[in-house]
């Protein structure tokens, strides 16, 4: 459940800051501080976390990434990541070694799984700051679907998932794979959400923060209320992730999620999106 990009621009720059392969290092707080930019890598189309539209980059992690950068008194240097087969290969490429065509690895990496046993395989970073916890819901259009009937009465209706995911998992699998030939697979969840929106399908299983995007850009979805039989993912908290060396940074951040939560800050950034904030289970 689970893109990253640019720098200051040209070469000598980018050696002065230490991007190229083969140079780079995930800058501690001290070195953050004295370059004046602090790195900051999330994923590419993932609406509504990060996306680009009309050129420049929007989403919940990009507000966060700034305001994160401007407490510490830095600019912020968003990057966008194309997911790998694996959030180990995105920490891989977005962290501590960076990846193929030169992309270099970033201070500080949102939307990072927060658990413990992803965590201790993960040794050459540091997960840190959970700053959400996520879900997945099941919504349509009024009228097109019964959404609290069990899952075998959504049988010959359209039904979208992001492909290879676990909504996808679920629809296609679940209840001897009777709902398999009425799902239509979409490259992210948003975008399955969109079809629905559009008329192109009649419901979706997607995550929470997507579907509450969705309504709060006018779509007229309704979510089901009741819980999805069989369905066996709780929820998951979404925390950040720095470079095993650089914990002093990762320190610094933590302290100001812890902030930004207490003031009301985080739930003011997310309710922008629409996005109703709720605190990851690891924060306590």
């Amino acid at each position: 459940m689970i893109d990253r990009r640019s720098l200051l621009g040209g070469a000598g720059a980018a050696l002065a800051l230490g991007l190229l392969p083969g140079t780079t290092q995930a800058a501690p707080l001290g070195k953050v501080r004295e370059l004046g930019v602090l790195r900051v890598v999330v994923y590419k189309d993932n609406r509504p976390w990060s996306w680009e539209e009309g050129g420049k980059l929007a989403g919940l992690d990009v507000d966060l990434a700034g305001a994160i950068a401007r407490k510490l008194g830095v600019r912020a240097d968003v990057a966008q990541l194309v997911a790998d087969e694996s959030v180990d290969d995105d920490l891989r490429h977005g962290v501590w070694k960076g990846g193929l065509l030169g992309f270099a690895p970033g201070d500080l990496m949102l939307h990072v799984p927060f658990d413990r046993t992803f965590a201790a395989r993960n040794d050459q970073v540091a997960i840190i700051a959970p700053y959400y916890r996520e879900s997945f819901r099941f919504a349509g259009m009024r009228n097109a679907i019964d959404l609290e009937a069990p899952p075998t009465g959504w049988r010959g209706h359209r039904l979208a998932a992001e492909l290879d995911s676990i909504p996808d998992f679920y629809l296609i699998g679940s209840f001897g794979g009777i709902l398999a030939k009425d799902v239509a697979h979409y490259p992210s969840g948003a975008e399955a959400v969109a079809a629905v929106a559009a008329g192109k399908a009649d419901a979706v299983l997607a995550s929470r923060a997507q579907i509450e995007e969705g309504l709060h850009r006018g779509w007229s979805l309704t979510v089901r209320k009741g819980p999805l039989p069989a369905f066996t993912s709780p929820g998951w908290d979404i925390g950040m992730a720095v470079r095993e060396n650089s914990r002093t940074l990762g320190d610094a951040v933590e302290e100001i999620v812890s902030a930004m939560a207490a003031s009301g800050e985080m739930k003011a950034l997310f309710a922008t999106y629409g996005v109703e904030w709720t605190p990851a289970l690891a924060a306590g």
